[in-house]
């Protein structure tokens, strides 16, 4: 594997339209996640599993999630699983999550610049409520924020990402999807658009770095996204 090469400063591109990843990107909210994935394997009998064992199970959608975590537990998934989930993660959704450092003033700056967007696999209640509740949904028109049950396939289906695209009016070139997992990298890919990985994120471990490209940023931190 090949170390990652790190963001250069003069590397720079004058986007006019950035989409965030939720999970991962703009929120930390894997404890939470976790938290609620448990107390469901609890009620079925199961052990807990560890806080980064979840966080790698995070990216393709709520019903993935369970699945993968009931498949790693060793135990039948119950058919009612995923409504518990839900139900759990909906008591949770602010015990814990927090906008990762330095997130909210660059959100105030990058939004002088360019259109913001969200683009996540989230549920879009549980995604709004987030939003509002870390004072974060100022950044983002209502129709700029597309969540994984709307009319659109999950990622890294691009469909999504290509409706902000065309909503904002700008060519796929202009803008940029920012995302911390192989979900988001993939979905930028399909849709032709400028990727920015979040090495930050708990997704990260799922990037194939191997196969980042020349053209591809990775960021450390939030603020590194000002130099784009």
């Amino acid at each position: 594997m090949r170390a990652l090469r790190p963001l250069r400063s003069n590397v720079s591109h004058s986007f006019r339209l950035i989409v965030f990843d939720l999970d991962g990107t703009l929120v930390d909210s894997r404890r939470d996640i976790t938290d609620a994935a448990n107390a469901l394997l609890d009620e079925c009998g199961a052990a807990p599993l560890p806080e980064a064992h979840i966080g790698r199970l995070v990216g393709d959608g709520a019903a993935t999630l369970v699945a993968r975590a009931f498949e790693a537990s060793g135990i039948v998934r119950p058919p009612d699983a995923l409504e518990r989930f839900l139900a759990l993660y909906d008591q949770r959704l602010l015990n814990h999550t927090r906008p990762y450092p330095g997130m909210p003033d660059v959100l105030d700056m990058l939004g002088l610049r360019a259109k913001l967007a969200v683009l996540t696999n989230k549920p879009i209640a549980a995604t709004r409520r987030i939003l509002a509740g870390l004072d974060l949904a100022r950044h983002f028109a209502d129709d700029a924020v597309i969540g994984g049950d709307g009319p659109f396939p999950r990622k890294p289906d691009p469909a999504g990402l290509k409706h902000l695209i065309a909503r904002a009016g700008v060519g796929a070139e202009s803008a940029l999807l920012v995302g911390d997992s192989v979900i988001d990298w993939r979905a930028a890919r399909a849709a032709a658009t400028p990727v920015c990985l979040a090495r930050y994120g708990f997704g990260f471990e799922s990037v194939p770095v191997q196969d980042i490209g020349p053209a591809d940023r990775v960021i450390d931190a939030p603020a590194g996204l000002l130099a784009l």
